[in-house]
């Protein structure tokens, strides 16, 4: 393949491992969906159903997420000079977004059955959420290894909807065994809604991550001062200034930033400094520096004070 224009970063990122992962778990997530949607209509238990909306939304989840993998294989364009990382974030806020709207949801229809209590077979809905305990349990486990693997912000928030799939079903068989010995059916519209409060609430950090990483805000294991006073100690650099940091998928960063210099020492050489210090202490590879003078590039203001600074040391 000819590539239109050099990168010196690839901007792809293949995850063998990632993919190899989303394919076991979204076999067994919509096998297992379809039997919850089945069993929460002839069990009539809420919580079952609430619980297979859940699981519903993992299937989504996971088949956006592995269409984020292949887009992020394919290379830059002269379209996509990023190439096609981002999508890997639009796919996460998607899926946060899908279970904030599904936990409304499954509240407003706990509310109603609080209101109207309906004859719930529990013995169905027992085994159901039993069998889901157990298919939940395996895939965290297969989840939680992968993330340890590879970064990926889709994995992560794949993990973190089975952990709340997990705590679903111990939910519903908790729900199920009080019904069975106390007859207070109320527990399942109360049991959903706990459900809806876990599945709302990592749709709300999802979409906080991907939301972050789409402003192009800085990423929250960097602190943008300390880096420009790194920036600031190498020799040669006198100021920066106009310095920008962002992510363009989970791992991988971009910064650019101006610096003015000391034009008796090279400026390719700082260049390199600047280049090498980023990449060993901030693991941050992509980076642009641009090299500029005051007395040559208007800098308004800001420009003058320097200057006057500098002609005063």
């Amino acid at each position: 393949m000819i590539h239109y224009d050099y990168h010196h970063l690839p901007h792809v990122k293949v995850q063998n491992k990632s993919k190899r992962t989303l394919w076991i778990t979204l076999i067994l997530t919509l096998f297992f969906t379809l039997i919850e949607i089945v069993g929460g209509f002839i069990s009539n238990s809420l919580a079952l159903l609430s619980d297979s909306a859940h699981m519903a939304s993992d299937v989504l989840a996971l088949s956006l997420s592995m269409i984020a993998l292949h887009l992020a294989a394919r290379p830059p364009n002269k379209k996509f000079t990023f190439g096609y990382l981002r999508f890997e974030i639009i796919a996460s806020f998607l899926n946060g977004l899908t279970l904030a709207v599904i936990a409304i949801g499954i509240f407003i229809e706990g509310i109603e059955r609080f209101i109207h209590p309906e004859n719930i077979d529990f013995q169905l809905m027992i085994i159901i959420a039993s069998i889901g305990l157990i298919v939940n349990l395996v895939l965290t486990i297969v989840l939680s290894r992968s993330t340890k693997e590879e970064e990926n912000l889709n994995i992560k928030s794949a993990l973190w909807h089975f952990i709340g799939d997990l705590l679903s079903s111990i939910g519903v068989i908790i729900s199920a065994i009080i019904i069975y010995f106390t007859d207070f059916y109320f527990f399942d519209p109360l049991i959903s809604m706990v459900i809806g409060g876990i599945i709302f609430t990592g749709g709300a950090k999802i979409i906080r991550e991907s939301y972050l990483i789409l402003m192009d805000s800085v990423p929250k294991q960097f602190d943008l001062e300390e880096i420009r006073a790194d920036i600031n100690n190498v020799e040669g650099v006198e100021d920066v200034h106009d310095m920008h940091l962002w992510a363009i998928s989970t791992d991988h960063y971009s910064l650019t930033a101006h610096v003015f210099i000391n034009e008796n020492i090279q400026p390719f050489c700082i260049i390199l400094a600047i280049n090498e210090m980023l990449e060993k202490k901030y693991g941050i590879k992509h980076t642009t520096i641009q090299i500029e003078h005051a007395s040559l590039h208007d800098h308004g203001e800001y420009g003058k004070q320097f200057l006057q600074h500098k002609s005063k040391t």
